[in-house]
C-alpha cells in the first residue's frame, strides 16, 4: 500500500496540483483557454517533439512500431465502444459521444507529464509518438465519427496538414538520419519552448476541466469511463506484445493507453453537436478517477 501511495504522490499528484492551479485560475480570473491552447499546439508541442526525437535519437523502426501500436490499439477500443454502445441501445448521438470518449486519450497534457515523471525523458520521447498518432486519429477518424458523414475523407486528410507536430516528426527524422544539429541561435529557443510545453499543457488541462458540465446519462458515463480507464490499457498490454514493445517503449505506450479522455473529444462533440455536455462530463470524471487505475498500472509497469 505504501508503494502505491508513493507512486501516486511522485507521478500523479504533481499533475493534479499543476492542473489544479489552472483550474483555480480559470475559475477566479475567467481566463479563456483558447489562446493558451493555440500557443501550446502551434509552438510548444512541435518544439517538444522535435527536441525529444533528436536528443533521444529514436530510429525509424521505433517510430513505426509505436505509431502502429497506437493506431491498432485505438482502432480496437473504437470498435469495441461501438459494439457495446449498440448492444446497450444508445441513441445515435449518445453512441457517437461514447465512442469519442472511449477512443481519444489525453495523451498530451496528461500523458506526456505522467510519462516524464515516471520514466524520464526516454519515456517522454516514446509517449510523444503516441500523442502525435492520437492527434492524427482525432483529426481524421474522430472528425468523421463526430460528423457521421458530414465531413468528407478528403477534408479529414487536409486537416492533417494543420497539425504542426507532424512536420516536427518529419524534420526530426531527417536531422537524426543525416546527423544534423540545429545551430545554437535556433537550438536555444527550441529548447526553451520545449521546456515550456509540459507545464503549459498542465495549466491548460486545469483551465479546460473548469468548464465541465453534468447532464446525467449515467449508463453512458460508466461505459465510456470503463472503456477508457480499464479496458483500453488491457488492450494496450496485449497489443504491446504483438508489436514487440519492450522496456521503456512498452511502459510509455501502455501508460498512454490508460490516460483519461482528451479534451479534444469535447471539442469535436461541440463542433458537431453530439452530446457536448455529456462528453465534457466524461473528460472530467475520467480525469478525476484516473489515479485509481493509473497508480496500480504504474506499479505493474515498474514506474
Amino acid at each position: 500500500m505504501g508503494d502505491l501511495i508513493s507512486l501516486f504522490a511522485n507521478n500523479l499528484l504533481p499533475v493534479f496540483l499543476a492542473a489544479g492551479a489552472g483550474f483555480v485560475l480559470g475559475k477566479t480570473m475567467r481566463i479563456e483557454a483558447q489562446a493558451l491552447s493555440r500557443i501550446a499546439f502551434y509552438i510548444f508541442s512541435p518544439c517538444l517533439v522535435f527536441d525529444l526525437l533528436t536528443s533521444n535519437k529514436l530510429g525509424g523502426g521505433e517510430i513505426l512500431r509505436m505509431t502502429g501500436f497506437a493506431l491498432v490499439q485505438m482502432s480496437v477500443i473504437m470498435g469495441l465502444a461501438w459494439v457495446i454502445g449498440r448492444g446497450l441501445k444508445f441513441d445515435r448521438r449518445l453512441l457517437v459521444a461514447v465512442v469519442l470518449g472511449a477512443m481519444l486519450p489525453n495523451a498530451g497534457n496528461y500523458g506526456l507529464s505522467v510519462n516524464l515523471f515516471a520514466f524520464g525523458e526516454p519515456g517522454l520521447a516514446y509517449a510523444s509518438l503516441y500523442f502525435i498518432t492520437s492527434a492524427m486519429v482525432a483529426s481524421t477518424v474522430g472528425v468523421y465519427i463526430a460528423s457521421l458523414g458530414r465531413s468528407s475523407a478528403w477534408e479529414a486528410v487536409l486537416g492533417l496538414l494543420r497539425i504542426p507536430t507532424i512536420y516536427a516528426v518529419l524534420l526530426a527524422m531527417v536531422f537524426v538520419q543525416l546527423g544534423w544539429t540545429l545551430p545554437t541561435p535556433l537550438a536555444r529557443p527550441v529548447e526553451i519552448f520545449s521546456n515550456a510545453a509540459v507545464p503549459t499543457m498542465l495549466v491548460l488541462l486545469g483551465l479546460q476541466l473548469g468548464r465541465a458540465e453534468w447532464n446525467g446519462k449515467v449508463l453512458g458515463l460508466v461505459t465510456a469511463n470503463g472503456l477508457r480507464l480499464v479496458i483500453s490499457p488491457l488492450i494496450g498490454l496485449g497489443i504491446s506484445a504483438l508489436f514487440g514493445l519492450q522496456g521503456t517503449m512498452r511502459q510509455a505506450g501502455v501508460l498512454e493507453t490508460a490516460m483519461p479522455t482528451a479534451v479534444m473529444a469535447t471539442v469535436l462533440a461541440t463542433e458537431f453537436e453530439v452530446e457536448p455536455a455529456f462528453v465534457t462530463a466524461v473528460v472530467f470524471t475520467s480525469t478525476l478517477l484516473s489515479p485509481l487505475t493509473l497508480t496500480p498500472l504504474l506499479a505493474y509497469l515498474g514506474g
